[in-house]
């Protein structure tokens, strides 16, 4: 089999976090040519001198078009790509050295149309930043979805993800939303019988977003697309995406509590907070990353929860088609 890699990266006013990612793929022990197609989407603050400083190192094609969001970018990129099968990154990630690698070895010994890889902290990165990524791949947070080698049938998330050049055309790609776009392609690759996996070792280090207001707001816009998801997707709802919804509402009920003498459900949450203090401290062996680790939990939740309870609400009383009722959501 012979696969010709072409990276996508989308990327909007961000071009330090592009030059590191640029330099992780200099540095890439990979001994075939592949090549990398920087989608610009309508950016104030350009990449252009970043695509400058590596045009003898790397094979980059650097397109510029009008912002349209990452879905419909990173389908520009591959309309564009001369490659057969398309690894999409983030602009905000950085590759080990052996990222190709591996991903071509799997490829060849299970190949499959898509896939998704996991991300990781980098040590360089800061303490919220390493918080963020304990709250976002924990087990005792999101039942480690994002990175469970186990799972029959894995959703692969577009900041560390392949799909091929046939998978591509048959879909059409990524859809108008702004947010849930990668799960969206996901059902109609499997819907249109295409195989998904999850690849261990091709993670990234995913610095995600650096503040929790950034953080609260990416969770929230996550938990506003489940819903649709949902209604464009039926039968693919499960009970767990509500779990974020029922322990604000549980943490609220908790505290109301306390005035009536009901310690056993806050005692329940602070427990809770325990377990998560010492399972990010033996993973990051730092104290003030396991503390934040709790604070990030509590904005992860809150984001998702009360975005899926806003969504599911304004679903149920509103009857206009989706792209009225939430036209941020499709850009």
């Amino acid at each position: 089999m012979d696969l010709q890699f072409s990276i996508i990266i989308p990327v909007y006013n961000r071009p330090d976090e592009l030059d590191e990612l640029l330099l992780s793929l200099v540095a890439q022990k990979f001994k075939e040519n592949f090549e990398i197609v920087v989608v610009e989407d309508g950016s104030n603050l350009t990449s252009k001198h970043i695509i400058g400083k590596f045009k003898n190192k790397l094979n980059i094609n650097y397109l510029i078009k009008d912002n349209s969001g990452p879905g419909l970018s990173r389908n520009y990129g591959m309309q564009k790509a001369t490659g057969n099968y398309y690894i999409i990154l983030d602009s905000d990630c950085i590759l080990p050295e052996n990222y190709l690698s591996t991903v071509l070895e799997t490829l060849l010994n299970n190949y499959t149309d898509a896939f998704g890889g996991a991300d990781a902290a980098h040590p360089s990165f800061t303490t919220i930043q390493k918080a963020i990524n304990y709250a976002m791949t924990s087990v005792l947070t999101t039942g480690g979805l994002r990175g469970n080698k186990n799972l029959k049938k894995f959703q692969p998330r577009s900041f560390n993800m392949g799909i091929s050049k046939k998978a591509f055309l048959e879909t059409g790609g990524f859809s108008a939303l702004r947010f849930g776009e990668d799960i969206n392609l996901t059902f109609r690759l499997w819907e249109n019988n295409f195989e998904t996996q999850f690849i261990e070792q091709a993670y990234v280090y995913h610095k995600r977003r650096v503040n929790w207001t950034s953080f609260y707001r990416q969770t929230f816009n996550f938990g506003s697309a489940r819903p649709i998801l949902n209604r464009l997707h039926p039968n693919t709802g499960k009970i767990t995406y509500w779990f974020p919804s029922i322990f604000v509402i549980g943490l609220f009920l908790s505290l109301i509590g306390l005035i009536f003498h009901f310690n056993w459900l806050v005692l329940f949450f602070i427990s809770y907070f325990i377990f998560i203090f010492f399972d990010a401290l033996f993973k990051n062996q730092n104290v003030m990353v396991a503390l934040l680790s709790i604070v990030a939990t509590l904005v992860m939740f809150f984001g998702y929860g009360l975005g899926f309870l806003q969504s599911m609400f304004r679903l149920s009383i509103l009857s206009k088609p989706l792209e009225d009722t939430f036209p941020k959501m499709f850009g």
